[in-house]
C-alpha cells in the first residue's frame, strides 16, 4: 500500500488561526517511566522493510489480572532522531481492523523528520489477525450469491433473520469464554498494557474511524496516560451503536447520490444520462436485474451493494465504479461487474475474523433493540428514504439482536484534564458523519476540531490533502492546535476539500484496475472496514 495522493490532488492551502501549544511531554507528568519489555524482531515487508514485530499478553480479564491471559500481535516502525517523542500508537478503525501494517503507513506518510520523532507502533486489538486466539465465528459468512438484503416477503425477512440468528449462536458455541471480554474498554486497558511493556509512561495515539471511539474510551479511562491524541473521522459518542448505524444508512445513502451526480456530470464518458436522478434510477434497475440473475452467478443484489459501498467510503473508486455501472448497463457486461466485486466488494466475504470480532465488540459495547420489530420499523422507515444501505446494513448488525452475552452500558466519553487533542472530521463523511465529530469536540474540553469542508470521504488525514496534513504534522512535531479561526463556528479550523476524481483515460481503463486503484490511491480502505 501506498499514499493516496496517487489519486487525490493535495490543496496546498493553509487556514489562519491562533495556534497554541501542549504542555511539556512525558518527563514532566510525574508517572514514574517503566522498564521497556518487548522484544522486536525484524518482520519487513517489500513496502516497509524496516517493519518489526513483537507480541505482548494481557489479561482476558482485566478485573481478573492473574487469570487467564491472551496474546497481542504489535509491529513497530523505529525512530531514526537522536530524542524520541516517544510511542505512536496508531488504529485503522472497525472494531475489527488490523493494525500491523498501518505502522509503516503512517512511518511512510508523515514528513520524514516527523516520523523519526516517534516509535509508530500498530497493534491487532484483541481477537484480531495475529493476535491469539483470533475470532472467526461462521467461516465464508459472506459467500455469494447471498439472499438479496432488501426481503420481498415476510418469509425472505425470517430467512435473513434466522441466518443472523444462527451466526450469533454459533459464535456463542465457538468462544463463551472470549465474548464476556471482547469490548471497547478491554481493549483500551489493552492499549495501556501495551504502552507498559512499551516503557512509555504516556501514550502518543493516532486512530482512525472506531479507533476514534477507542481513544476517546481510553482517554477517559487513563487521562493521566495521554500526551497527544490524534482523532481522525470520529465516532459518535452518544450513539454508540445502534444510533450510529441508522445515521450511517442516511449518510451513505447520500454519497451514493453524490457518486450518481458525479456520473450525471460526465455523461460523455459513461452515457448514462446527464441527470443524477436518471442515473440513480438506472443503478436501481441494475439492482433489479441482478437479483433476477446474479452477474457472473456471483453478483445480487447484496454484492452489489458490498461493490458500490466503498465508494461511500473514497471517492476515489468512482471512476472504476462507473466503468463496471455502464459496462453492464450499456453493454450488458457482466464480468465488469464482476471484477469490480472481486476488487472491492469481496472485502467481507474475505474477512471472517474483522467481521466476527466487528459483532463481538459492539454487540457487547451497548444495548441494541430487544424486539425484532424494532429493527423491521426502523429498517423499512429508512429504507422509504434512504434505499441503498438501509436493509443491508440491519443484516450486517442483526446478529446482536440474538448475541449470547448481555450487553454493557457504554462509556460516556468526556473530559476536560486532558492536554490539547486534535480531531479531524470531513463534512460528508458516510461511515462516521459530521455531527459526531462536533459531539466529541464538545465532550473534549479543550480539543481543536479541524473540518474539510465539503469533503465526503472517510479518513482524511494522510491521504494528498495539505492543508489538513499541516495541522497533523504541527501536532505531532511541536504539539501546536488550532484555536478559532474558521469559517465555521463549530471548528478550529477550516480546510477546502480534495477535488473530485476525473474518469479514466480509454488507456488508464485498459491497463488499471479497481485493484491497482486500492493499491496507489484509498490505502486505509483495507484497514479502516467497511463498517466504520
Amino acid at each position: 500500500m501506498t499514499n493516496r495522493s496517487g489519486i487525490l490532488i493535495a490543496v496546498g492551502a493553509t487556514v489562519a488561526g491562533l495556534v497554541t501549544a501542549v504542555p511539556s511531554p512525558a518527563a514532566a507528568t510525574g508517572v514514574a517511566p517503566h522498564a521497556a519489555q518487548l522484544r522486536w524482531t525484524g518482520c519487513g515487508t517489500k513496502m516497509y522493510p524496516k517493519l518489526q514485530c513483537s507480541k505482548v499478553s494481557t489479561p482476558l480479564n482485566h478485573d481478573d489480572p492473574s487469570g487467564r491471559r491472551i496474546t497481542l500481535a504489535l509491529s513497530r516502525i523505529r525512530h531514526t532522531a537522536k530524542t524520541s517523542q516517544g510511542p505512536l500508537f496508531v488504529n485503522p478503525g472497525g472494531p475489527g481492523g488490523s493494525g500491523l501494517t498501518m505502522a509503516g503507513f503512517v512511518a511512510s506518510s508523515l514528513p520524514k523528520d516527523v516520523a523519526a520523532q516517534y516509535d509508530v507502533i500498530g497493534f491487532d486489538p484483541r481477537g484480531v489477525g495475529q493476535s491469539s486466539p483470533a475470532l472467526d465465528c461462521v467461516p465464508k459468512y459472506f459467500k455469494p450469491v447471498r439472499p438479496d438484503s432488501v426481503p420481498q416477503t415476510l418469509a425472505d425477512e425470517r430467512t435473513r433473520r434466522d441466518r443472523a440468528r444462527n451466526f450469533a449462536e454459533e459464535c456463542g458455541r465457538k468462544y463463551p469464554d472470549l465474548l464476556p471480554y471482547m469490548d471497547t474498554v478491554s481493549a483500551a486497558k489493552d492499549l495501556d498494557v501495551i504502552r507498559q511493556a512499551a516503557g512509555a509512561p504516556k501514550i502518543n495515539y493516532f486512530g482512525y474511524s472506531y479507533g476514534t471511539y477507542l481513544g476517546a474510551v481510553y482517554a477517559k479511562l487513563f487521562p493521566q496516560r495521554v500526551r497527544r491524541l490524534v482523532l481522525d473521522s470520529n465516532v459518535d459518542p452518544d450513539g454508540v451503536w445502534y444510533e450510529d448505524n441508522i445515521g450511517q444508512n442516511y449518510a451513505f445513502d447520500a454519497r451514493q447520490k453524490a457518486f450518481a451526480a458525479w456520473v450525471a456530470k460526465h455523461d460523455e464518458t459513461y452515457r448514462l444520462g446527464n441527470d443524477p436522478a436518471r442515473v440513480e434510477a438506472a443503478w436501481y434497475r441494475m439492482r433489479d436485474a441482478v437479483r433476477k440473475q446474479p452477474a457472473g452467478r456471483k453478483v445480487g443484489p447484496s454484492e452489489l451493494e458490498d461493490t458500490f459501498l466503498p465508494g461511500g467510503y473514497y471517492n476515489g473508486y468512482w471512476p472504476y465504479l462507473a466503468d463496471a455501472f455502464a459496462a453492464y448497463v450499456n453493454h450488458k457486461d457482466q464480468d465488469a461487474l464482476v471484477a469490480a466485486y472481486d476488487q472491492l466488494g469481496a472485502v467481507d466475504a474475505k474477512g471472517d475474523n474483522g467481521y466476527s470480532v466487528y459483532l463481538a465488540v459492539q454487540c457487547r459495547d451497548s444495548r441494541w433493540p430487544l424486539s425484532w420489530n424494532t429493527w423491521r420499523n426502523d429498517s423499512w422507515k429508512v429504507h422509504a428514504k434512504a434505499p441503498f444501505y438501509a436493509w443491508s446494513n440491519t443484516w450486517y448488525n442483526a446478529p446482536c439482536a440474538s448475541w449470547p452475552v448481555e450487553p454493557l452500558n457504554p462509556v460516556r466519553v468526556s473530559n476536560h484534564a486532558l492536554p490539547p487533542v486534535l480531531l479531524f472530521q470531513a463534512t460528508e463523511d458516510a461511515a462516521t458523519p459530521y455531527e459526531g465529530g462536533v459531539t466529541l469536540h464538545r465532550r473534549l474540553r479543550g480539543s481543536s476540531l479541524v473540518v474539510e469542508q465539503g469533503g465526503g470521504n472517510h479518513g482524511v488525514t494522510l491521504s494528498g490533502n495539505a492543508c489538513l496534513d499541516k495541522y497533523l504534522t504541527d501536532y505531532l512535531a511541536k504539539g501546536t492546535v488550532p484555536r478559532g479561526g474558521g469559517s465555521r463556528a463549530d471548528a478550529d479550523a477550516v480546510c477546502p476539500t480534495s477535488p473530485d476524481p476525473k474518469p479514466l483515460t480509454a488507456e488508464a481503463a485498459k491497463t488499471k484496475s479497481a485493484k491497482r486503484a486500492e493499491s496507489s490511491g484509498n490505502i486505509l480502505h483495507g484497514l479502516l472496514g467497511l463498517h466504520g
